[in-house]
């Protein structure tokens, strides 16, 4: 998220701010805490008028507003962005502030309370004097959920008691290149140690939402900002949809069992389309698959991008709200926002039930959070703001983060008595450094920025008088007098956008003069590495004795010290693959490619790492006493330099793989085989740490005969013939069989492409009746036969059904929103069902007046035949219910004019242009 970096006095606070609201009595049901949420809920709802409801829809920046607007427009929510804050950024002005803004929104005639988000994302990180603890790429380090579970306890306690009700956090993205600029906001490169992450939104709301400390959490960006071709910040996830679900939905899944209360979309495109107007992804797949309950909230000014074009538009507010966003984050611009939705919604572009939808699921969680009671900060947890147990959280987190990766010589741990050590490199002694981006202000900065405890303090706290310690930013002064050299160097910090490194990924000039002085005093060089991602360093590693990535450990830089002293032994292991060179970007376990620490890797005291290295890869199975359904396989045994525990064997169809059995000894008996069919075999070795061998080489096998077997020939010819709005006839050419054949199952699915197949019935003959079709519908079908003995043919050719308008009339309103430059233009447009069943599966038609050529298209295929244009539902899109909509794109050229097309159908039906 970007943000407004300004420090506002808040001049709209009074002497009075710390005494709440006056109490409301229960006149209305909504007023009653006795009663279940959701009659609250819809007692209000039934209350509101349309532009109650849109104010609820908004959330302002908190400097672009004043009480008397939050007033007025009845503003459903306000926001701190990164580095906005009261003028003195401490915890009790952040209450005054939250408090004053409170009262504003008690002033409306139903007094519904504000939601004040935050982006909390290691600590409450605006505000001077938090407990600042490790990014998440450290806590992924650490692999302890439960230690992430109490740090979002820790900071849903100062978060509250600031007043501030939601965190914009956890980030759940899947970090697939370290070049992206937000790679130190992810837990790790894997779905699964990311989803077990999860714990915090447990920890940031509690239980349940409403009790002590609990704050609304938000599990963004949804869906696959770390998966963007070159790691670019707001780029382009290019993974088909299979991929997508597999390495950046799990996470969300896991936040969504945990009750996470909100889901903020990311800038990012998924195959050339923007998340923030994708219908598919927020309300099918979010909504409707995952059963996500809470609130759907756009990134700042996310929406704008999604129509191409600067700045907000009726195309962007209408796609974004349609596509299921419930809470627009309009930090500026939010009276346009208010203005566009409200015409976007008296012309019918959005429908009222949409509205409802959204202010429905927004004030369920005011009251779960106990809002209406309690509007206001809870002042009894500043006592503990930035105080001693968080700290100490903190301090174990770092010691638990740190992943020791080298250490020639047992050069680790440093003993703290005798002699002398020296310290050198900006990142000794720097807070603001080794808290990085988001830390006070949005991008970071150096300096003494908050309170903490720096590397070098900790150091010299853990040596006390017992050795003697000089620091030297540069290595001045170093000679062979020192016993050893800590060099603490790294990144400058950075936030989203400025993070990107499309080129070198290596250390800056500074940082290698540093080391190269330290190393020719030929005293042993211990590097630690303060960054947010893996860095470039192949070539220098080799001149240094240790090698701990401290990554960005925030306020408690004891922690370092701890373990670079043996106070902790380091248990940390990466949570990333580290490159062996920039040019292997993007790299991840199991490509391929040579890493130069593998994931997972992070050697303990003694150098001993855990165990990553695989088992030998078995022999070749061989098989014997193959039957019609089971065959016997052994092969040459795996070794491994602890144990092999066991063997996996998959059976292999192309590229895909499928476990069959895991046998512990090596070899396995595969029973319930299909007979007279063909197989292909392999074996794989595992270890008790969990690593897996190569594939061994593969044997094929074809079960013997057995019984019939003979699957009934295909059915051809497959046609339509007296097709109506609801139903038609389908015919073709029988089957045949070596027994019999006993009958046939018809499949369908929706539009002209994608969607799957369902059983639409089955027919005995070699015809079958349609029938329960909605009308202006398309539909594909095929058919397959089958025999007595269960064997099925392959399926028919596949023939398309679209059905009629049954003569209702128009069922459907299409909006053109054309942007032209030059002789070229977009279009954004947008399909309405406005009758009253669902259309499944869409073909719109339409004849340009002009000389215009469309020469590329998403989220629909488009083909031109002269003047008439045919756009084809993408699939995903294929299914419209009553006064909901579809929405595709086109860029094209002109010549002279571009008019607007006036004319289009829908599935052979006219529609409301």
């Amino acid at each position: 998220m970007k943000l407004l970096r300004l420090a506002v006095p808040a001049a709209l606070l009074v002497a009075t701010l710390a005494i709440a609201p006056p109490a409301v009595a229960a006149d209305f049901p909504y007023q009653d805490p006795a009663l279940p949420v959701a009659t609250r809920v819809a007692d209000l709802l039934s209350r509101m008028t349309l532009d109650e409801k849109l104010g609820q829809m908004t959330q302002a920046e908190r400097a672009s507003v004043t009480s008397g607007d939050i007033t007025q427009y009845r503003l459903g929510s306000l926001l701190s962005g990164g580095g906005s804050a009261p003028s003195s950024n401490n915890a009790t002005s952040w209450a005054d502030m939250t408090d004053g803004f409170q009262h504003a929104a008690s002033a409306t005639p139903l007094k519904i309370p504000l939601l004040y988000g935050a982006d909390a994302v290691h600590g409450h990180n605006n505000v001077v004097g938090a407990t600042i603890f490790p990014h998440n790429i450290g806590l992924g380090a650490t692999r302890d959920p439960a230690l992430v579970g109490n740090i979002g306890r820790a900071v849903a306690e100062e978060v509250t008691a600031t007043g501030v009700d939601w965190d914009f956090a956890p980030c759940l993205c899947v970090a697939r290149n370290d070049r992206w600029g937000r790679t130190y906001e992810s837990f790790g490169e894997k779905p699964d140690l990311v989803g077990s992450m999860a714990t915090i939104v447990t920890g940031l709301q509690g239980a349940t939402l409403g009790g002590p400390a609990s704050v609304l959490a938000t599990a963004k960006h949804y869906l696959g900002d770390g998966g963007t071709a070159n790691g670019t910040d707001q780029g382009n996830t290019q993974l088909s949809e299979a991929e997508l679900r597999a390495i950046h939905l799990p996470p969300f899944q896991a936040a969504i069992q945990r009750g996470v209360g909100s889901v903020m979309i990311s800038y990012s495109s998924w195959n050339g389309a923007k998340l923030h107007g994708n219908q598919f992804l927020i309300t099918t797949v979010l909504k409707g698959e995952l059963g996500f309950s809470g609130i759907v909230v756009s990134d700042w000014n996310g929406i704008d991008q999604i129509d191409g074009a600067t700045g907000m538009s009726a195309t962007d507010v209408r796609s974004a709200v349609n596509a299921g966003i419930d809470m627009v984050m309009a930090p500026t611009a939010w009276k346009s926002f208010l203005d566009l939705l409200r015409a976007e919604v008296n012309a019918g572009r959005v429908s009222t039930s949409r509205i409802d939808d959204a202010v429905r699921r927004i004030l369920t969680k005011k009251f779960e959070l106990g809002l209406f009671e309690r509007p206001l900060a809870d002042r009894s947890y500043l006592s503990s703001f930035g105080g001693t147990a968080h700290r100490a959280l903190a301090r174990q987190a770092v010691a638990k983060s740190q992943v020791v990766l080298k250490n020639s010589g047992n050069v680790l741990p440093i003993p703290a008595t005798g002699g002398k050590i020296f310290v050198a490199g900006r990142h000794a002694d720097n807070i603001g450094l080794q808290s990085g981006g988001w830390t006070v202000s949005w991008q970071g900065a150096s300096g003494n920025t908050t309170p903490g405890t720096t590397i070098l303090q900790g150091i010299r706290n853990t040596v006390g008088s017992a050795a003697t310690v000089t620091y030297n930013s540069g290595g001045s002064g170093i000679d062979s007098s020192y016993r050893v050299a800590i060099a603490v160097v790294g990144e400058q910090p950075y936030a989203e956008g400025q993070g990107d490194r499309p080129s070198g990924m290596g250390l800056d000039s500074t940082d290698l003069n540093t080391l190269t002085t330290l190393r020719n005093s030929g005293v042993p060089v211990v590097v630690v590495l303060v960054s947010g991602r893996t860095l470039d360093i192949a070539a220098q590693l080799p001149n240094w004795n240790a090698l701990v990535a401290a990554w960005l450990p925030g306020t408690e830089g004891q922690g370092v010290a701890d373990v670079l002293f043996g106070a902790v032994q380091p248990t940390g292991k990466l949570p990333v693959t580290w490159m062996s060179s920039a040019s292997q970007q993007p790299i991840n376990d199991g490509d391929g490619k040579t890493p130069l620490f593998a994931y997972g890797f992070g050697l303990t005291y003694g150098g001993t790492p855990a165990d990553t290295t695989p088992p030998s890869t078995p022999g070749t199975p061989a098989a014997s006493g193959v039957t019609a359904s089971s065959v016997a396989l052994s092969w040459a045994a795996a070794t491994d330099n602890v144990a092999v525990t066991g063997y996996d064997v998959v059976r292999v169809q192309g590229s895909t793989e499928t476990a069959v059995s895991s046998p512990a000894t090596n070899s396995a008996s595969l029973t319930g085989l299909t007979p007279s069919t063909a197989y292909t075999f392999a074996v794989y070795a595992k270890d008790a740490a969990g690593n897996r061998s190569a594939r061994s080489g593969t044997v094929a096998v074809t079960t013997a005969a057995g019984g019939d077997t003979q699957a009934p020939t295909t059915p051809s010819n497959l046609a339509a013939t007296n097709v109506t709005s609801a139903g038609a006839t389908l015919t073709w050419t029988g089957s045949t069989d070596d027994v019999a054949v006993t009958g046939y199952e018809v499949f369908q699915a929706p539009g002209t492409s994608g969607g799957t197949f369902t059983l639409a019935g089955t027919a005995t003959g070699a015809t079958f009746s349609l029938t329960g079709l909605s009308a202006s519908s398309t539909y594909r079908f095929h058919v397959r036969a089958r025999d007595a003995a269960g064997n099925v043919s392959g399926n028919s050719n596949t023939v398309v059904v679209t059905t009629t308008g049954g003569g209702t009339g128009a069922s459907c309103r299409v909006t053109w929103t054309p942007n032209s430059w030059g002789n070229g233009f977009t279009a954004n447009v947008t399909i309405v069902n406005t009758g009253s069943t669902t259309i499944n599966g869409w073909t719109l038609t339409w004849t340009f007046t002009g000389n215009q050529q469309v020469t590329s298209a998403w989220n629909a295929t488009v083909t031109q035949s002269g003047a008439t244009v045919t756009a084809r539902d993408g699939g995903w899109n294929a299914v419209i219910p009553p006064t909901a909509n579809a929405q595709f794109g086109l860029q094209g050229t002109y010549t002279a004019t571009n008019p607007t097309p006036t004319a289009f159908t829908l599935n052979t039906t006219p529609c409301t242009a």
